[in-house]
């Protein structure tokens, strides 16, 4: 059974589409064990206690440094014995040592289809500002391994979602997580739950 911990700054949607998969039985193999935010306020982490899951909430303003977050982030991850770890809205850079130690075991959902509209500065609504001011016709969303860079990391799964006219960012947010994030991510773990992702250099190879 792969132990899942899942990171989560906000609100908790995927979060939700993850306890729901796993509830529902399309994800196999797989519990969510511990959900970790750096936001106190965040709902994400009333979504855990209603299913009995330990929630965890550090956050880099209850430590002098950047660098004793980092330690603090870490060691915390590692009493966990996680076998994979889901940022899910996460909204903080993660430390490269945890990178490392957690090479492709690490996954990220992004709201647009990787190389488009992502790196340093895109997130949350500004990537479907960004989409919208382009004209493109067709946004989505990415389900990657992370690695040192912002997005750059091994894409696992991408889906594509339609931008209609008269569309505003938020709902093509709304779209794109009820069409894509939420399909994908949950799809991700069960593949990864059942050895079906390899990484092959700076590529996965997926059998579903």
């Amino acid at each position: 059974m792969l132990r899942v911990g899942v990171m989560v700054s906000g609100g908790g949607t995927n979060l939700q589409a993850i306890l729901d998969a796993v509830d529902s039985g399309k994800v196999t193999n797989a519990e969510v064990v511990t959900v970790i935010s750096n936001n106190p306020n965040a709902y994400a982490l009333e979504r855990a206690k209603k299913h009995g899951i330990p929630a965890i909430c550090i956050s880099p303003k209850q430590f002098e440094t950047r660098e004793a977050f980092n330690e603090a982030l870490l060691e915390q991850v590692d009493a966990c014995n996680l076998d994979l770890i889901v940022l899910a809205g996460f909204l903080v850079k993660i430390p490269e040592k945890m990178v490392e130690r957690y090479q492709h075991r690490i996954i990220n959902i992004h709201p647009s289809l990787i190389p488009s509209f992502c790196g340093t500065g895109y997130y949350g609504l500004k990537v479907h500002e960004a989409a919208l001011a382009r004209g493109v016709k067709v946004v989505g969303a990415t389900v990657h391994f992370v690695d040192e860079g912002t997005d750059t990391g091994p894409i696992i799964l991408q889906k594509a979602v339609e931008v209609h006219n008269g569309d505003t960012p938020e709902v093509l947010q709304r779209r794109v997580m009820e069409q894509a994030e939420w399909k994908i991510l949950p799809r991700a773990i069960d593949l990864i739950a059942n050895g079906k992702v390899e990484v092959e250099g700076h590529r996965t190879i997926v059998t579903e």
